[in-house]
């Protein structure tokens, strides 16, 4: 199993202060390596202007890319341009598109990108919510464009609806985007409703539901609908921000919530995906928990990994 990440990640600083900070990469790899001795590490390469396009309009790339920037600047209250900004950018979104091609040219069958800033709030033409370019969908988009998969799938676990993954895919009949999260919270979106073209399924939760409704409304609702799909290329938003020690949400998750439904993902992409999982690192903002998490879902990926 690989993992790709970059140190370029770790310089993106939004400033004091903010839940997105550079100590959370730097916990997530620290804690991996400490768990695991066989990892295979990997430097996250950059995505190209061509890739971004695919999910991205030019004048989000300029704004990201060309902006002259000497402190942080602010997009909206939560989203910060700071000078090491798009270096990051540009690895986390290529460390996707990285691990896509390396499970599908046979080299490996599961990946991790630890690498921030996170990406599932950016929509087709704005950063927002901690994200600059939306990761895991240009990863997704790479899958289906450049390698021709018909079927895929976005998994997305974070406690915060990723409303930018399922803008960009909701007519796109390649791609079903699954989310659970926390409702209500930011961004407001992900309401039971908002079905796409029958490509979307979202489960909002109550603050406080816990882990019995976590996991029930995934075995009832959400996997066996994954199952159905039957998706060629499992890809999970992985955010860890559920969990009951997290300062920016309430849903009172532990480790093992994750860890459970990591072990239930892998078993899906084993009948229908021949094994193949790209995980991408989200919210988090508790560091000992993020460990944690970090931990129990790579953990997951690898006990079934053959690779």
């Amino acid at each position: 199993m690989r993992i790709y990440t970059h140190n370029a990640c770790t310089r993106h600083d939004p400033g004091p202060g903010h839940a997105e900070r550079p100590l959370r990469l730097v916990a997530v790899t620290e804690a991996l390596r400490d768990a695991f001795a066989g990892l295979d590490w990997r430097e996250a390469p950059r995505a190209s202007r061509g890739q971004l396009l695919r999910v991205h309009d030019d004048a989000l790339l300029a704004l990201v890319l060309d902006t002259p920037v000497d402190g942080p600047m602010a997009l909206d209250p939560d989203t910060v341009l700071a000078p090491g900004s798009a270096e990051a950018a540009l690895r986390a979104a290529g460390a996707g598109i990285a691990a896509v091609d390396s499970i599908l040219h046979g080299d490996t069958r599961r990946a991790f990108c630890a690498v921030r800033p996170p990406g599932h709030h950016a929509t087709g033409t704005a950063a927002m919510g901690f994200c600059l370019f939306n990761n895991i969908a240009v990863a997704a988009a790479h899958a289906c464009d450049k390698h021709g998969l018909p079927r895929v799938a976005v998994v997305d676990f974070d406690v915060h609806h990723g409303n930018g993954t399922q803008a960009i895919f909701d007519t796109d009949p390649r791609v079903m985007y699954l989310s659970s999260h926390q409702m209500p919270l930011y961004p407001d979106t992900g309401y039971a409703n908002e079905r796409g073209i029958g490509n979307v399924l979202n489960a909002p939760l109550p603050p406080g539901c816990g882990s019995p409704e976590f996991r029930r409304t995934w075995r009832e609702r959400l996997l066996p609908t994954l199952e159905s799909f039957r998706p060629q290329l499992l890809f999970i938003s992985a955010g860890f921000d559920a969990h009951r020690n997290d300062p920016l949400a309430q849903l009172e998750l532990d480790a093992d919530d994750f860890r459970w439904l990591t072990t239930e993902l892998v078993a899906i992409a084993a009948r229908h995906a021949h094994g193949r999982i790209v995980s991408m690192l989200e919210g988090g903002y508790d560091l000992a928990a993020l460990r944690e998490c970090s931990v129990a879902h790579v953990g997951a990926l690898l006990d079934t990994d053959e690779a």
